[in-house]
């Protein structure tokens, strides 16, 4: 095809909505091919810059915040699958009802969130730091990092971070994390891409513990309601 009616049919694509994917399977799945930026934690530069921004609004606030996690590999994620699979099954849980532990609040790796360099996991570093960091009672009334939390309630979906798995008693899927934000000019795009890979098939080939029980059910489920039943306001 000639060069001039090449870059007309590309154009022509992209007014009508199609579009390349900008990410590659590999950084949606959290194996690579993402460029990302900090030292302890890793962000994508853009993710990166907009904390920072909040964080300063926020210094002046009285509130310090302090990433606890940001972008896991794959590999982590997946060290964290296996380790809470032998963890439950080791308690006497049977295989399915391990999985369904797990999954209150992990993710299966390639599905995470935090695969793509947009996601935060947080804190106040100004407090004293309690034994268990990521609980819902640290956040709410009385608890330790209460002060954060309503100060992100205010200001958090100023520099484009909002929560992600929300008290709405309708979702389903993971439970409440009142401490894990997503960066939505990004994630949202990320979220889109993701929704084109072939999910049954992304799971055929890896190996993973209890890979026996991810059935198709148990993955059309969790796609659903993990992967799918999000705040809504970071899908439109």
């Amino acid at each position: 095809m000639p060069k001039v009616l090449l870059c007309c049919f590309i154009l022509m694509l992209s007014i009508a909505g199609f579009s390349q994917n900008q990410y590659s399977l590999n950084a949606l799945t959290g194996k690579g091919d993402l460029a990302l930026v900090g030292e302890k934690f890793k962000l994508q530069k853009e993710v990166f810059e907009a904390f920072n921004k909040m964080k300063e609004a926020a210094i002046k606030d009285g509130v310090n915040i302090k990433i606890v996690s940001a972008y896991r590999s794959f590999k982590r994620q997946k060290n964290i699958w296996n380790s809470k699979y032998d963890k439950y099954i080791s308690q006497g849980l049977p295989p399915k009802l391990a999985l369904e532990k797990i999954i209150e609040y992990s993710t299966l790796p390639g599905s995470s969130r935090h695969h793509w360099g947009t996601d935060i996991d947080i804190m106040d570093g100004l407090v004293k730091t309690p034994k268990q960091v990521l609980i819902e009672s640290n956040y709410i009334k009385g608890g330790v990092f209460r002060r954060l939390k309503i100060w992100m309630d205010a200001n958090s979906e100023k520099f484009g971070f909002y929560l992600v798995y929300t008290n709405n008693k309708s979702r389903k899927g993971f439970k409440y994390e009142p401490w894990h934000y997503s960066y939505k000019p990004l994630s949202k795009k990320m979220l889109n891409e993701f929704k084109t890979i072939n999910f049954n098939k992304l799971y055929a080939t890896l190996n993973l513990k209890g890979k026996k029980f991810i059935t198709k059910d148990f993955l059309d489920k969790y796609y659903k309601q993990n992967v799918l039943d999000i705040n809504p306001s970071l899908e439109y």
